[in-house]
């Protein structure tokens, strides 16, 4: 079986070294490999994404060498796809319209809240055909009621997820626009991804996605979550922290390879050596030996 991973940024903000780890780390897997890196351009919350946050993605891919084999694709170019794949779902009995309106899900969350349960969607539209007029309805993923999903993670190792637990999944808000869970689908299985490489903020995605994917009839790739970077104060690295662009690397003198270097090492050893050439990096990674605690 190809090898093939992706790296999946999202252009609401800048891409700083946490994300850049990420894409190291799919590139070196599909290097060692041989097989295929593709970059794919997140761009479906169209009110946070800016032209500002791509151009620092591509230029930063570019000053670090970490070539893709294929894209860069963007999401927003491929919503008559997921319109097509909504609409299947839709006539399949896969998918179904909910006419809840902002109110009725705020008093449903507060009174599970007041019951002391995590709050969910109850399913009140799932098995109805009529309709509320006036109301522009969301398109929900109909989740399995029953069994389990299991995540069988390289870094993580077993992962479970009752399917009780996991509620049915909006996949086009009402204005019709598709929602980043679902796309992150269709792409996968569209483009072939085998291994989904992306940090462990999003292992609680995964099930959800691995039952879409089910529900495209689609092979499901091998996933493996990595720790996040954090800062001082143990939180997930951010602005706040000082995390910059990494594109202020570039500007301040840093080497492309001294700074993959660092990043590399992130979570992931090999034996005692410090420095690696890329040809070194790529002969000696493996996913499976990445560390599960985060790195500060």
């Amino acid at each position: 079986m190809a090898v093939v991973t992706r790296f999946a940024p999202s252009p609401t903000g800048m891409l700083h070294i946490g994300g850049v780890r990420t894409a190291l780390f799919c590139w070196l897997y599909a290097r060692r490999h041989g097989g295929k890196f593709i970059l794919r351009v997140e761009d479906t919350d169209r009110e946070r994404s800016t032209d500002e946050a791509v151009r620092v993605i591509l230029e930063g891919m570019s000053w670090l060498g970490l070539d893709a084999d294929e894209g860069p694709y963007y999401q927003t170019q491929r919503f008559d796809r997921y319109r097509a794949v909504i609409a299947q779902w839709l006539a399949e009995g896969k998918a179904y319209r909910c006419y809840c309106t902002k109110e009725e899900l705020e008093q449903l969350r507060a009174e599970q809240m007041a019951r002391k349960e995590k709050p969910r969607y109850d399913g009140r539209w799932r098995d109805r055909t009529d309709s509320r007029p006036g109301v522009e309805p969301v398109i929900r993923f109909k989740n399995p009621l029953e069994g389990e999903v299991v995540v069988e993670d390289y870094v993580h190792g077993r992962v479970t997820f009752k399917n009780s637990e996991l509620d049915d999944l909006v996949i086009a808000r009402g204005d019709g626009t598709p929602t980043y869970n679902f796309c992150v689908v269709v792409d996968d299985a569209d483009m072939g991804v085998t291994h989904v490489i992306r940090g462990d903020d999003h292992l609680n995605n995964t099930p959800r996605q691995m039952n879409m994917l089910a529900a495209l009839g689609a092979k499901i790739p091998a996933y493996a979550h990595v720790p996040m970077i954090l800062g001082p104060d143990g939180a997930k690295l951010s602005k706040r922290h000082g995390a910059v662009s990494v594109l202020q690397y570039e500007e301040d003198g840093y080497l492309p390879d001294a700074l993959l270097n660092y990043l590399v090492r992130l979570g992931w050893s090999h034996g005692d050596q410090e420095i690696f050439t890329r040809a070194e990096m790529i002969a000696a990674f493996d996913i499976a030996d990445v560390n599960k605690s985060a790195s500060a």
